[in-house]
C-alpha cells in the first residue's frame, strides 16, 4: 500500500543529503537521510511494543520536530495518528480521545521524561493514516478520518497547481507558521515537499516581529499565510528584509481583500488565495494561481479541470466532486462514528461545502460567505454551538447564542449575546472565564453583550442574522478581547 511514509522513504535514499527540515527557532536544519534515521529509531520503538495497523496514537504535541517525526514514525508502522491541539482544555481533550479511543496518548511530559511506551492495546479497527478533528455545526468536533491517499492526493495536486504556484523539484524551501494539526501543514505542505524533494521550514506559529528576518535567514521561497498575517505585516515599520527574501509566491487563504494589493506592491510577491476545506483535501482544492485573479475581491480562481462544481441556485452553495468513476477521489474517507452526517455531507452525489461563492462572467469562482454556524479566527473554526453549549452552563446565563463579529486583525471574533440580570463587566468577565477554563482560549468570546431577550422565529429558533445586525451597535457590550491570551507552554 503507498503511504506517506513510503514516499518519503523513496525520496529520501534519492536526495540523502538535500534538507528536508528546517526549524529556524532551534537553529536545526536536517537531510532527508538525517530525517530518516530518526524516523528510524522511533518507528522501532512503536514496533517493539506492538503498535501497527489499527491503532491509534494521539499527539498533543506543539508543532514542531517531534510531532512530524512521530506522524513519519507512526505512519511508517502503520498506525493512525489523531494531533490534538495543545490549547485543548481537559473537557475537549477527554471528548477527543474517548471518541477516538485512541490506545496511547503522547504530549511533551511524555517525552520530556522518555516514558517507555505501554504495550500496544488492541486495536479499534483504524486503518486511516490520520483522523483530525474538526468544528462542526453539531457542537462537538467532528472527526475526519484521512487516508493515506487523502495525504499522497494532497500533494500532488499541490504540485500540479501551476502558473503562480509552480514548484520547482528539489529546489524549494517552503515556510509556514501553520499548526501541524490542521490539514494545510501536515497534509498539504508536509506531503508537496515530500513528493517534490523539497525543504519544509516549520515554525511553532506566526510570531510577526521576527517573521520577515526567519524568512529571509531560511532562505525561503514560498510562504503559507493565515488571512490575517497580511494586515499584521503591513503594520509593521519598513525595513532592511522586505525585499531581501527569495519568496516565489504566498499561498493561503481568506487574506482581507483591501490589504492584498498593498502587500503585493510592498513584499514584492504574489498571495495566492485558495479555497479547501479538511473534508475536500486536494480532492478539491481551488487557487487563483492565474491571472486575472481579481485582486482584492475574495476571488479563488477556477477549478481545475478534474473538479465538477455546482453553485446552488438559491444559497449559492459550492458544491464539488471528481469527475470520473470515483467522486470522492481525494476527499475524506468520512466522519469517525457518524455514517449519517458523512451520507448528508454527500447528499446526492456531490459534497455540500457549506460555503456561498459567486462566479464572475470569465468563469472564476469568488468566496461570498460561509453559510454554516462557523466562526473563523485567526484561521481557526470555532464552531457556535460548542461555545453555547459550554456558556449555558454558567448560573447568571439564562440564555445565550454565540456569533461572529468582524474584527480588523483576526478576520472575525466571537460575541456571546447573553440574557442576564447582572448586566456588569464583573459578570461578562466571569462569563469569558467560564468558558477559558473549559475550551481552547480561542473559542472564549472575546466580546459579551447583555440583551434582554434573543430573537426568535415562531419555532422558537434564534435568529441569528438579526443579531448579526445588532452586533454592529450593540449595547451594554464589554471588549474583553485583551483578556484572550495564548498559555504559555
Amino acid at each position: 500500500m503507498a503511504t506517506i511514509y513510503a514516499a518519503f522513504e523513496n525520496v529520501a535514499k534519492a536526495h540523502a543529503e538535500k534538507p528536508f527540515l528546517c526549524f529556524p527557532s532551534h537553529a536545526l536544519e536536517l537531510s532527508y537521510a538525517q530525517t530518516l534515521e530518526r524516523i528510524g529509531v522511533i518507528a522501532a520503538r512503536y514496533r517493539a511494543r506492538g503498535y501497527g495497523a489499527g491503532h491509534r496514537v494521539a499527539l498533543q504535541l506543539e508543532t514542531g520536530l517531534d510531532l512530524l517525526l512521530h506522524f513519519l514514525a507512526l505512519n511508517a508502522v502503520g498506525a493512525s495518528v489523531v494531533p490534538l491541539n495543545p490549547d485543548y482544555r481537559q473537557a475537549e481533550l477527554d471528548y477527543v480521545l474517548a471518541h477516538s479511543e485512541a490506545g496511547l496518548f503522547i504530549d511533551a511530559s511524555f517525552l520530556e521524561k522518555d516514558t517507555e511506551l505501554p504495550i500496544a492495546p488492541a486495536p479499534v479497527g483504524a486503518y486511516e493514516c490520520a483522523l483530525l478533528y474538526t468544528s462542526g455545526t453539531t457542537g462537538k468536533p467532528k472527526g475526519c478520518l484521512l487516508s493515506n491517499d487523502y495525504f499522497l492526493h494532497a500533494g500532488r495536486r499541490y504540485l500540479a497547481e501551476g502558473g503562480l504556484c509552480t514548484v520547482r523539484e528539489g529546489e524549494e524551501r517552503l515556510i509556514t507558521p501553520l499548526p501541524l494539526f490542521h490539514m494545510n501543514a501536515l497534509a498539504v505542505s508536509t506531503s508537496a515537499m515530500i513528493l517534490s524533494a523539497g525543504c519544509l521550514i516549520q515554525l511553532d506559529r506566526f510570531h510577526p516581529k521576527t517573521w520577515w528576518r526567519e524568512v529571509v535567514e531560511s532562505r525561503a521561497t514560498i510562504v503559507h499565510y493565515l488571512g490575517v498575517m497580511p494586515a499584521i505585516l503591513l503594520g509593521l515599520p519598513a525595513s532592511q528584509h522586505d525585499r531581501a527574501h527569495r519568496v516565489r509566491f504566498g499561498y493561503g487563504a481568506n487574506a482581507n481583500p483591501k490589504d492584498h494589493a498593498a502587500f503585493e506592491k510592498r513584499f514584492g510577491f504574489p498571495l495566492i488565495e485558495a479555497w479547501a476545506m479538511t473534508e475536500t483535501g486536494g480532492g478539491a482544492l481551488i487557487a487563483a494561481s492565474r491571472e486575472p485573479r481579481h485582486v482584492g475581491t475574495r476571488c479563488i480562481g477556477a477549478p481545475q479541470v478534474e473538479l465538477e462544481i455546482q453553485i446552488e441556485k438559491d444559497s449559492g452553495e459550492l458544491l464539488v466532486r471528481q469527475q470520473g468513476s470515483d467522486p470522492r477521489r481525494g476527499f475524506f474517507s468520512g466522519y469517525l462514528k457518524d455514517e449519517a452526517a458523512t451520507e448528508e455531507a454527500w447528499l446526492d452525489g456531490w459534497f455540500h461545502t457549506g460555503d456561498a461563492v459567486r462566479r464572475g462572467p470569465d468563469g472564476m469562482l469568488h468566496f461570498v460567505d460561509r453559510r454554516k454556524n462557523i466562526i473563523r479566527r485567526a484561521g481557526e473554526n470555532i464552531a457556535a454551538l460548542e461555545v453555547e453549549a459550554t456558556l449555558a452552563g454558567h448560573p447568571a446565563v439564562q440564555a445565550v447564542a454565540v456569533i461572529a463579529t468582524p474584527d480588523p486583525v483576526r478576520d472575525e471574533e466571537v460575541m456571546a449575546c447573553v440574557v442576564s440580570t447582572d448586566k456588569t463587566r464583573d459578570n461578562a468577565i466571569s462569563i469569558q472565564d467560564w468558558c477559558l477554563e473549559r475550551l481552547a482560549y480561542f473559542k472564549a468570546p472575546g466580546l459579551v453583550a447583555f440583551i434582554d431577550n434573543l430573537p426568535v422565529t415562531s419555532t422558537n429558533k434564534v435568529q441569528k442574522a438579526k443579531l448579526g445586525d445588532f452586533a454592529l451597535n450593540p449595547t451594554d457590550c464589554f471588549d474583553l478581547r485583551d483578556r484572550k491570551r495564548r498559555k504559555k507552554s
